[in-house]
């Protein structure tokens, strides 16, 4: 058997970066031949994470953010890029050479000043152990996160393959069947040229071909399939460039590590160590000469040749490999004859898409929307989004555990169905820090209910007639906080029939101010705050908000009757947060074109719908909601936490949609059919809003914003709703737009109320 070894003078992980950043070369000007001017592999990758000083390791979680990076951890000072030492009072970054926004970023060691007893950092410090502040206004960054190699989200996560790890009978196969002469040709093989010549021309047809692993890998690297006379030339020439300037292991390896497998599972696989996984279950260094064989065999064709749709097919094909193994001298006469004797040995391995499979299509849409039909297929893109690696990682795991937890808490949700979304937004920018359309357990679905997912909100939606309620209340006065509403039994004319609403207890408490009725969420003061204003000023509102309500309204809209989906509730969810500007939730920032020009520079866009004033006090409200009312499974300790609960008619869903800290999320948990859920929003989405926020709100930490300038704290009669002075037994502290106030009581009218709303 012939062996043949050889040396690596260049590393082979270079190679494959500088092929996955190649671009179709210009064929008349060989000599400026380079490699490394464009990209034909997309490249989907996360934000990266700014490290801020004031924060403790432990709550941005550092050293999981460099895992997700794949960074080691060292016993002292790091010495090579992808290393971290966390000491006492130190924590030292080798932050790994890296582009971003447009940038280029060189490797460069970055050391963390630390507060040694609770592990804040304090700020930068040198090699001379000198502590110097951030510089303003932003400190250092982890690089982005590969997130995915598809915008479809249908590719399998490389397994890379290590050639000398490896035993030589797993990629001799590869050799034998595709370029045998592969360590004798510089590039190009003349006789292998010659060969396929007369059999086509034999054959009156291209039965053969005459390329070179090296020709096949560029080829595999191209941004379109289209091939002309022009475009051989130019593969020539690099291949020959190529081969001058890299070595014939590191091209070997290269290839192994990126050749299309066909797909699994609706999974496009590629690479010797993903395939191996796929069809065998088994690494590729496991492999043995038939299972290696058939690898190699199925390249030809790997949807024709695919061995679980046409067993058949492939046998025959490996067969073939391992009869020209023997035939090189690469194998034993006894190795080939036991191998074809074998079955093919397949174990076939569930295949899950690399990356987050619901953000990527939305990412694709945006960049669809974005790009038009300026790329072809999107193939060559770089497309850096605005998600934090970390917290997309935290947020399906708060799901997978909440669809869990009621599993168990319910028999009948263990048949299937149920499902959930979560949508987290940066309150000051509108990025989206976290998405997840589904259960991120399940490996075969795609439905992204996080964007397409149109369902009914309940209560989640009363937040906006409140905002109209104290921003202009239609025609009439606006109201305020304290404004008394009547909580009792109420009909509403229909043209139809007529509606009588009902509260969520079935009760009826009487007169109760407007932050109770919120805070409590009653439905029947709430739609009578809705009659008072005028239920097409309502519904406007709710449309400046982002969400739909058809015309003519229907009543019961203000109840959340009307359908909308996660995303357009966290956009919605902006206004309260921001105060009075609506974001466009922003998943992307930048796409770059293979060349590494820019192709989109996204631009953040929001608007002014409502006054800040009007929209902090809702806000207010809800965060008596988490005190005190029904959004309290929301809480995170003494944080403050605005949010609020909502569950459709016959409990079909679950919503629980807030802020805390610069983050807003908004949840939704149900079961894909007409079924019920049989569990409300503060049961069922409630604890996965919590586990997700105490990450987020780790990672992007709270920072109390004062009031509008026009909020005023006044005192408030707690029966009556009118002002009154401090020393007042029944005194309690209210805000108020300055505008906007109660009357003051009086000798002549005490004891009695604001004019309640009916």
């Amino acid at each position: 058997m012939r062996m043949h070894l050889f040396p690596s003078t260049i590393s082979t992980g270079l190679l494959l970066a500088a092929l996955l950043s190649c671009s179709p070369a210009q064929a008349g000007v060989p000599n400026r031949l380079e490699m490394e001017q464009g990209r034909s592999e997309t490249r989907v990758l996360s934000a990266p994470y700014r490290i801020r000083p004031g924060r403790s390791v432990a709550d941005i979680e550092l050293p999981e953010r460099l895992s997700i990076r794949q960074y080691d951890r060292v016993h002292s000072r790091p010495e090579n890029p992808g290393e971290f030492f966390y000491g006492d009072e130190v924590f030292w970054i080798y932050r790994r050479e890296h582009r971003t926004g447009g940038v280029g970023y060189p490797p460069s060691l970055i050391g963390l000043a630390l507060d040694g007893e609770r592990g804040t950092i304090l700020g930068l410090r040198d090699l001379q152990g000198r502590v110097t502040p951030f510089p303003a206004p932003d400190g250092p960054w982890l690089e982005p996160v590969l997130l995915s190699e598809s915008l479809a989200g249908d590719r399998a996560p490389r397994r890379l393959v290590d050639l000398d790890k490896i035993p030589e009978h797993v990629w001799r196969p590869l050799l034998a069947i595709e370029d045998s002469r592969f360590f004798q040709h510089g590039g190009l093989d003349s006789r292998a040229i010659a060969r396929a010549a007369r059999a086509n021309v034999k054959e009156k047809g291209i039965t053969q071909g005459g390329s070179t692993l090296t020709q096949q890998l560029i080829k595999n690297r191209d941004l379109t399939p289209k091939q002309s006379l022009g475009r051989k030339v130019s593969e020539a020439f690099r291949a020959l460039m190529l081969e001058a300037t890299y070595s014939k292991r590191e091209i070997l390896q290269a290839y192994l590590n990126q050749v299309y497998l066909g797909h699994m599972d609706g999974v496009a696989v590629h690479g010797y160590g993903a395939g191996a996984q796929a069809y065998f279950s088994k690494e590729a260094e496991e492999l043995t000469l038939g299972e290696a064989a058939l690898l190699a065999a199925i390249i030809q064709g790997p949807n024709r040749l695919h061995p679980v749709r046409h067993p058949e097919r492939a046998r025959e094909r490996r067969d073939l490999v391992l009869a020209r193994m023997e035939s090189e001298g690469w194998a034993e006469s006894g190795a080939v004859k036991a191998a074809r004797k074998s079955s093919l040995g397949l174990k076939p391995a569930g295949v899950a898409a690399q990356g987050p499979r619901y953000f990527l299509s939305f990412a694709a849409a945006v960049t669809v929307e974005r790009t038009g039909s300026r790329i072809e297929g999107g193939r060559g893109l770089r497309v850096e989004t605005t998600l934090d690696a970390l917290l997309q990682r935290r947020a399906e795991q708060a799901v997978v555990q909440g669809l869990e937890r009621l599993k168990s808490d319910n028999r009948r949700l263990r048949g299937g169905g149920l499902s959930a979304a979560l949508v987290a937004l940066n309150a000051e920018t509108g990025e989206v820090l976290a998405y997840v359309g589904g259960d991120p357990s399940s490996t075969t679905d795609r439905f992204d209910r996080a964007r397409n997912g149109r369902r009914q909100p309940g209560s989640a939606v009363k937040p906006f007639v409140l905002l109209e309620a104290l921003e202009e209340c239609g025609d009439q006065r606006p109201l305020t906080l304290s404004t008394r509403v009547a909580d009792q039994p109420l009909v509403i004319d229909l043209p139809d029939g007529t509606w009588e609403p009902e509260n969520h207890d079935r009760a009826f408490k009487g007169n109760i101010n407007v932050r109770t009725a919120m805070a409590e969420s009653r439905n029947v003061p709430l739609v009578r705050i809705a009659r008072r204003c005028g239920m097409e000023a309502v519904a406007a509102r709710f449309r400046k908000a982002g969400l739909p309500v058809p015309e003519p309204a229907p009543p019961s809209f203000v109840l959340g009757s009307v359908e909308t989906t996660p995303l357009e509730l966290a956009r919605a969810y902006t206004v309260l947060a921001t105060p009075g500007r609506i974001l466009e939730p922003l998943a992307i920032r930048r796409i770059e074109q293979p060349g590494g020009g820019p192709l989109v520079d996204v631009r953040r866009k929001s608007s002014r719908v409502v006054r800040p004033a009007s929209a902090w006090l809702v806000q207010n409200t809800l965060r008596t909601a988490v005190e005190s009312g029904t959004a309290r499974s929301g809480a995170l300790g003494d944080l403050p936490v605005a949010a609020k609960t909502g569950s459709s008619s016959k409990l079909r869903d679950a919503w629980f949609a807030g802020t805390a800290g610069p983050v807003v999320t908004v949840v939704w948990v149900g079961r894909d059919g007409d079924e019920p859920l049989g569990a409300s929003g503060s049961r069922a989405a409630g604890p996965i809003w919590q586990s997700f926020m105490e990450a987020a709100v780790a990672a992007y930490p709270y920072k109390e914003q004062d009031p509008p300038v026009n909020i005023v704290e006044r005192y408030v009669d707690r029966q009556t709703g009118l002002l009154v002075r401090e020393r007042n037994p029944r005194a309690v502290l209210e805000y108020f737009r300055r505008s906007v106030l109660p009357p003051r009581d009086r000798f002549f009218r005490r004891d009695q109320p604001v004019p309640t709303v009916r």
